[in-house]
């Protein structure tokens, strides 16, 4: 395969949500797991499920089918969690976000990839990189950077402290036992 072709070629992580295919570039992707027991994080945003210990690191798990105005993720055998690096602000997070299901790794002509549809101004489509087809299936292609607001991810940096930090208990807290 000639150097040009390979420039040609965007390679991406398939899943699905609520029966639509959608994409994230793989290089993007840290890792794909099984679902597992996520923990909770109380008066969190809607989409926010909480937090999974990942090798010793806190890590926020969203469900984009929340994000996006669908349906609660249901839990299947088949669902799963996508540990993807999110740039906010030059500054690289690491979240994992609940899949219907994961599909594959596919490599896309960019040929074939269209600039997403403006369909009036109710709908924001800021965070679609594109649509991409295959065969005769549409891929939604995400620009994962922009599925989260500032306010989102602050939210979610603040959930993750608040996990991963120690309680603290002030020596006046103690005072009164004495």
């Amino acid at each position: 395969m000639s150097e040009t072709a390979v420039q040609n070629k965007v390679q991406l992580l398939t899943f699905t949500l609520d029966g639509e295919q959608y994409g994230v570039e793989v290089h993007r992707v840290r890792e794909v797991l099984e679902y597992t027991k996520i923990t909770k994080v109380p008066r969190t945003l809607d989409f926010m499920r909480g937090v999974i210990n990942l090798r010793g690191s806190v890590v926020p798990v969203v469900d984009l089918r929340l994000k996006f105005n669908m349906d609660e993720t249901p839990k299947t055998i088949d669902t799963a969690i996508v540990v993807m690096e999110i740039d906010m602000n030059g500054e690289s997070v690491v979240l994992g976000a609940l899949a219907d299901s994961v599909q594959e790794v596919i490599d896309l002509d960019s040929t074939t990839i269209e600039a997403a549809p403006q369909i009036g101004t109710s709908i924001n489509n800021r965070f679609i990189k594109g649509i991409g087809k295959q065969d005769e299936a549409f891929i939604i292609i995400l620009d994962i950077d922009r599925v989260f607001t500032e306010e989102d991810m602050s939210a979610l940096a603040g959930d993750q402290a608040r996990v991963a930090a120690p309680t603290r208990v002030a020596a006046s807290d103690h005072e009164d036992e004495e």
